[in-house]
């Protein structure tokens, strides 16, 4: 093969896919970029259930009509007739799905990209089981009967790894078996299953991850009968450049947090912030799980065992959390939110005590204040209501930012190697992105893809932030001045540095005026 071939586009040729959670923001990106990229793709086939009125096929119809399939729309036009809905869901039986359809999988499809899962890190157990756990089941089922299958792809998580120091790129053994925790949870009623949670997870700090680690050992089972392969995505971060530079459309992870300090309403949160980042960007996980498939289906993967991979991206670029945090402050600051309610001016705490502090004076006294202006003026309250999920969500995910992670990645990072130059090209994975740059588009495509807010804005919302610094600066001081006053009033020698401040005070224009002695 010449090394300005694509191996990978030729092996998708003709090939059908099937797809579970294609509707996520992973799911969007793996259909635009296997359309745009392999466009000799023949179907594929997504697991997609009607939602809020929408039918699957209107689901479909309104994300094509997204600004992340502008560039597909232009170069295939008809592409959309290559993506077919199927009607169902992780958590019925046969996925909900009817005899035709499972028959149509089983006589077409090559390649399964089980995506589907739910992101809740607060969901009850039974939940992320029936869909993370019993939904994984569900899929392998239909996928040993499938009569051409080349490739059946797992998406995991990184962070299955609560009981290992060291997370290597292998499968590693459940200490419940999946299959007995799917019965535990049909049987056991809700409320005994709730109180047993934490004794069943553990070492796992929410069901989410176990429910996941439960899922890989049921992929791993089923080595001698399916080609599996599993990756092990990190926190997914916006696109560097496909389909948009900044793409996102969800407000999971690092993207809810950075909307709420950027809106001045998360004011502290506890993370240490000399610890690596453990980040990908989306379209780098989809490139390089496209490029999975092919060696797994291929037989070129090298490995003896079940393949797995962690995509993480820290082994190539280290990147801590406050370095992330100090340039994307300067960048939120030259583009602020819409709606913003205080100076976006918090940061990251490593002590748990002084953040619960500053969580006390900034999130909850305000949205106390904030509540009881509303049922003055006769509205109803909301910021209490807001400041507790905000508060929970912290919560679950101080596991994750005061915590170390050690991933060995290998695997991932050797992908680029076997691949032509034109493959790596099309499908880069471990280009290194300028981070003012990479920050200043996810910021901007958060702004206008997630949160729905025009840049035509920015102006006003620049003047409007430039208020809320006076304001921020006027309490801050404020506060600090009344504090210092209270302590001039029981110790002596405070009051004497106090009296001397107001003298000093006094000389200042317009500031002086209230200093001086009536």
């Amino acid at each position: 093969m010449r090394k300005e071939d694509s191996p990978v586009t030729e092996w998708y040729k003709n090939k059908t896919i099937f797809i579970t959670g294609g509707s996520g923001l992973m799911g969007k990106v793996m259909i635009e970029k296997l359309l745009y990229s392999c466009p000799e793709i023949k179907n594929i086939y997504i697991l997609i259930r009607s939602k809020r009125g929408k039918t699957p096929k209107q689901r479909i119809d309104d994300m094509w009509k997204l600004p992340m399939f502008e560039r597909l729309r232009k170069a295939q036009p008809d592409a959309i007739k290559k993506i077919i809905p199927l009607t169902g869901d992780l958590y019925s039986e046969n996925l909900g799905l009817s005899s035709t359809d499972i028959e149509l999988l089983v006589k077409e499809v090559n390649i399964v990209f089980h995506m589907g899962a739910t992101l809740k890190l607060e969901a009850k157990l039974d939940d992320a089981v029936k869909q993370n756990t019993a939904g994984t089941a569900r899929v392998l089922d239909i996928a040993k009967q499938m009569e051409h299958i080349e490739v059946f792809m797992h998406f995991s998580t990184a962070f299955c790894s609560a009981d290992i120091e060291v997370f290597e790129e292998r499968v590693y053994p459940s200490k419940d078996s999946p299959r007995d925790v799917i019965e535990i949870t049909k049987w056991l009623n809700s409320d005994a299953l709730e109180s047993a949670t934490p004794s069943i997870i553990a070492p796992h700090p929410n069901t989410y991850t176990y429910s996941k680690r439960l899922a890989e050992t049921l992929v791993a089972d089923e080595k001698d009968h399916l080609p599996v392969c599993i990756v092990r995505p990190a926190i997914v971060i916006p696109a560097v450049n496909e389909p948009l530079p900044g793409w996102v459309d969800n407000l999971n992870g690092p993207i809810g947090l950075m909307v709420g300090a950027g809106k001045g309403v998360i004011r502290s949160m506890h993370c240490k912030g000399e610890n690596i980042g453990q980040f990908i960007p989306v379209d780098y996980a989809i490139n390089a799980s496209i490029c999975i498939a092919y060696f797994v289906g291929t037989q070129q993967t090298g490995l003896d065992d079940v393949p797995v991979y962690n995509l993480t991206s820290s082994s190539v670029f280290k990147l801590t959390y406050r370095e992330v945090l100090d340039q994307g402050r300067h960048i939120i600051y030259d583009y602020p939110f819409e709606m913003q309610v205080w100076y976006p001016d918090g940061d990251i705490r490593s002590s748990k005590i002084v953040h619960n502090a500053y969580s006390l004076f900034f999130h909850w006294l305000p949205a106390i204040l904030i509540d009881f202006l509303m049922i003055i003026i006769r509205q109803k309250p909301f910021m209490l209501r807001i400041q507790k999920k905000i508060y929970d969500g912290l919560e679950l995910l101080h596991f994750f930012s005061v915590r170390q992670w050690f991933f060995k990645s290998e695997n991932f990072t050797g992908l680029v190697n076997k691949l032509t130059e034109t493959d790596r090209k099309k499908f880069p994975m471990l280009n290194l992105p300028i981070l003012e740059e990479y920050l200043r588009n996810a910021i901007l495509g958060t702004r206008q893809y997630c949160v729905k807010e025009d840049l035509s804005s920015l102006p006003r919302c620049r003047r409007k932030q430039k208020v809320l610094y006076v304001i921020h600066k006027t309490a801050v001081y404020g506060f600090y001045y009344y504090i210092f006053y209270l302590l001039s009033c029981w110790i002596p020698p405070v009051k004497i540095l106090f009296d001397g401040m107001k003298s000093i005070l006094s000389y200042i224009p317009v500031v002086g005026y209230y200093f001086v002695e009536k």
